[in-house]
């Protein structure tokens, strides 16, 4: 019987999406309990570890479980902060490690790493914020209008489920994005808007007798302008699982996800997600290293469609985790 801490929370703005991962997990478990027992870490949005529900110093959780299971998202739990503790104290876990976890998270790193290894990515410009600086949000969005032109697509080089991350279709609508990115002090990424079909694809580790297998790609299809937070979490979006794609698109996306995965390093599972624009073809967009559980996340939907449930994939995770 192994004992295993499921980490959730955390200090990020996903700090609510983990909080339903882990609910996933906790469910998944409770299927496992003939092989696993589980605990709960919360750790809070001031970076305060608590044990079930006492408070604990991470350096004291090997006494009490045996892998951890991360259903964190976001700063401190997907971007190499966590897994850096974790490492030290000397507990298995699931998902990527440290540094590729650092690589994956930082959006403007990761996609110097795709344009590095051929993969095509949307233009960009990169700006970098502070509280004390004074710069000009209508200066900054006229260098974007002579680099390419709208629509926009303006986000946090940090932080994932489309937390801050803006559809701009004007001159006007751009300022007002990066003159709050500015507000919040956030280092941004603006990006060229790619036209067209919206897919990803899962990776998972040591499935089914292949070191890296692709899961079959979803098709995101949404009312809104983009797969936003709204979109994302509210079922407001439809996802078709395979999605309806041609087997040539299918075949990319499955190739690039897995290239993707093994030169970054990353390990046990991940996904990438992909704008199919009709003419230019495949884009990746980014990299998830931790991604979503929850009953509205995508990569469930595509574990289904090949006849696993989650409870299943779990397992897998802690034995890969645990080195079995």
């Amino acid at each position: 019987m192994y004992r295993v801490a499921v980490i959730k929370g955390g200090p990020s703005s996903e700090h609510d999406i983990s909080l339903e991962t882990s609910k996933s997990i906790f469910k998944a478990l409770e299927k496992l309990r003939d092989k696993y027992v589980a605990y709960d870490v919360f750790v809070t949005k001031d970076g305060k570890w608590h044990f079930r529900g006492l408070p604990i110093h991470p350096h004291e959780l090997p006494k009490h479980v045996d892998v951890v299971f991360n259903a964190m998202h976001g700063d401190y739990g997907e971007d190499g902060f966590l897994q850096s503790i974790l490492d030290d104290i000397g507990l298995p876990y699931t998902g990527s490690g440290s540094a590729a976890s650092m690589l994956g998270m930082n959006k403007v790193r990761a996609k110097r790493f795709f344009e590095k290894i051929g993969i095509k990515t949307p233009q960009d410009i990169v700006f970098h914020f502070d509280h004390d600086g004074e710069q000009d949000p209508g200066a900054l969005a006229h260098i974007v209008y002579q680099k390419f032109a709208p629509p926009w697509i303006v986000k946090p080089i940090k932080g994932g489920s489309s937390v801050n991350t803006f559809l701009c279709k004007s001159f006007p609508e751009l300022v007002e994005a990066l003159s709050l990115m500015m507000d919040q002090g956030k280092d941004t990424l603006v990006e060229e808007y790619i036209s067209g079909r919206e897919g990803t694809v899962g990776v998972v580790e040591g499935l089914r007798g292949e070191n890296f297998y692709s899961l079959p790609a979803v098709e995101i299809k949404t009312k809104r302008d983009f797969f936003d937070k709204v979109a994302k979490y509210t079922g407001e979006s439809e996802e078709i699982c395979p999605g309806n794609f041609s087997e040539e698109d299918k075949k990319q996306m499955a190739s690039i996800a897995k290239d993707i995965h093994e030169k970054l390093g990353l390990r046990h599972y991940s996904r990438t997600d992909f704008r199919l624009h009709p003419k230019k073809g495949v884009y990746v967009l980014e990299v998830n290293t931790l991604p979503g559980l929850t009953s509205e996340s995508l990569l469930p939907k595509s574990l289904n469609a090949v006849g696993m449930e989650l409870h299943e994939f779990v397992d897998h995770l802690l034995q890969k985790a645990l080195g079995l």
